[in-house]
């Protein structure tokens, strides 16, 4: 009667440390990888199961799920497109790598051993976290230059500039146009300027 008691208190352990849990086969519950990087997903599987066909499956549904890559039965890595997958026999593992990732990457997937009648597996969310915005990225926004705002708020061209007849060009900022903007990075300013 111990015996399976031990392998709830197994399972529930291993459920408490992050690790979602099948029969012969577990994996981390959630992995996060950043926007445009890499990620890895280790999967862990039973003695016995050396020579069968490991994959990995994307989609929330058991049955639903479309496989991305499969490994061979050798220890051998498979790439298809962005993903790829490796055993390592010994270890009893095998690995899944995704790499460029973006955004649409997030969702449900499943680590799984083939085998006839019904495979196992065992699910990975997958986060992606977003990018930071580069320097690069910033510069190459638009921004306001060559001009300066005095202290009644008018944007006052520097020399070289000015109105027909002569007078200078004097501009303030369109608060209107401030409730539409982006709340994020640099963006050209929206002047009013008497006409």
């Amino acid at each position: 009667m111990w015996l399976p008691q031990l392998h709830l208190m197994r399972v529930i352990s291993a459920k408490s440390q992050g690790y979602s849990i099948a029969t012969d086969i577990s994996g981390p519950m959630t992995v996060n990888g950043p926007e445009r990087g890499s990620l890895m997903v280790q999967c862990v599987y039973n003695s016995g199961w050396e020579t069968y066909l490991k994959w990995w499956c994307r989609g929330a549904t058991w049955y639903g799920c479309k496989i991305l890559v499969k490994t061979t039965g050798s220890e051998q890595e498979v790439k298809r497109d962005r993903v790829s997958i490796k055993d390592n026999q010994k270890n009893h593992t095998f690995t899944v790598t995704m790499e460029d990732l973006m955004q649409t990457d997030a969702d449900t997937y499943w680590c799984g051993i083939e085998r006839t009648g019904t495979d196992l597996g065992v699910t990975v969310q997958v986060i992606i976290d977003p990018a930071p915005v580069t320097p690069e990225e910033t510069s190459n926004s638009p921004t306001l230059t060559g001009h300066h705002l005095d202290k009644s708020g008018w944007d006052v061209p520097r020399a070289g500039t000015a109105a027909p007849g002569g007078r200078p060009l004097l501009c303030r900022p369109d608060p209107a146009a401030d409730q539409n903007l982006p709340t994020k990075g640099y963006h050209e300013a929206l002047l009013l300027c008497p006409g």
